[in-house]
């Protein structure tokens, strides 16, 4: 079954017609993403791959009802298409946008909330449910389904983690990107309570990183008592304070934010961390 996403979703494009967003389009048909519409201003009546083009969110949804919506538009332009396509009844908005203002987030943030619908990123890879579909830009060759959820901060070590668990015969229910930014749609405690009431899902990886404290507030709900195994890893342990780690929130100011701090916090809720990633499948065999 997998979270937020499975083979019938229906999908919009917002940018499908931009170099990222076109190519993006065929991976995402290639890993079974069934597609309905596009969405970039200005060229409505045109078709990407046989996928009919509209100027707006409110028209693609009346001919073709789309469950979410993937946005592959500027940083100055997200705001206002993610506004779009929640004014218009798309209950999933995939910002894989990098570069947008925290208000803006904010703000989008609170729209969703309002509106019934969920956000995720900005600055995220998207979701892949593996041999199902994927919304983003997850690479869907190191994935496969099974009975391991993921939760990541950075869209590259979801990458090498979930290959690595492949390889080990370890498949996933759902990979979820959930944004490198300080300020995010949907949170790690918001990501967990999802896996947790995931029949497919029997353990979840939670791949943290410097900055923030996201990793503390999840630790904390898991510590409350918590349905699945988790097992952790925390990128960052060698960042020097007032030094970002290539990501937004990705920096450790003041004393807060440190990968010590977060993994102390994981280990007094029950949560093993691994030193490495490669020790993340023996982990996840030891708690299936």
């Amino acid at each position: 079954m997998g979270i937020l996403i499975d083979a019938g979703t229906r999908v919009c494009i917002q940018g499908i017609t931009g170099r990222i967003g076109k190519v993006q389009a065929r991976y995402m048909r290639e890993a079974g993403t069934c597609i309905v519409t596009g969405v970039t201003p200005g060229k409505g009546g045109l078709s990407v791959d046989g996928v009919p083009v509209f100027d707006t969110v409110g028209a693609a949804q009346e001919a073709e009802p789309a469950d979410a919506s993937v946005l592959f538009v500027p940083p100055a332009a997200a705001e206002n298409a993610a506004t779009e396509a929640i004014e218009a009844g798309v209950r999933l908005i995939v910002l894989i946008t990098e570069g947008v203002p925290v208000h803006s987030t904010m703000r989008l943030r609170a729209r969703a909330r309002g509106a019934g619908a969920r956000l995720l990123g900005p600055t995220t890879p998207g979701i892949i449910a593996p041999e199902r579909a994927k919304l983003g830009i997850m690479p869907a060759s190191l994935f496969r389904r099974g009975p391991v959820g993921i939760i990541s901060r950075s869209g590259t070590l979801s990458y090498e983690i979930g290959g690595l668990l492949t390889e080990a015969g370890l498949g996933q229910s759902t990979v979820v990107g959930m944004g490198a930014d300080p300020v995010v749609g949907t949170d790690l405690v918001e990501l967990l309570e999802l896996f947790a009431a995931d029949p497919e899902t029997g353990a979840v990886v939670l791949i943290g990183e410097v900055g923030g404290n996201q990793e503390e507030r999840a630790a904390a709900a898991i510590a409350s008592g918590y349905a699945r195994p988790v097992v952790a890893y925390i990128a960052g342990r060698t960042v020097p304070p007032g030094v970002r780690m290539g990501h937004a929130g990705a920096i450790v100011q003041d004393g807060a934010g440190d990968a010590g701090h977060k993994i102390r916090a994981l280990a007094d809720a029950g949560v093993r961390t691994a030193p490495r990633p490669a020790d993340v499948v023996r982990l996840v065999q030891e708690s299936l």
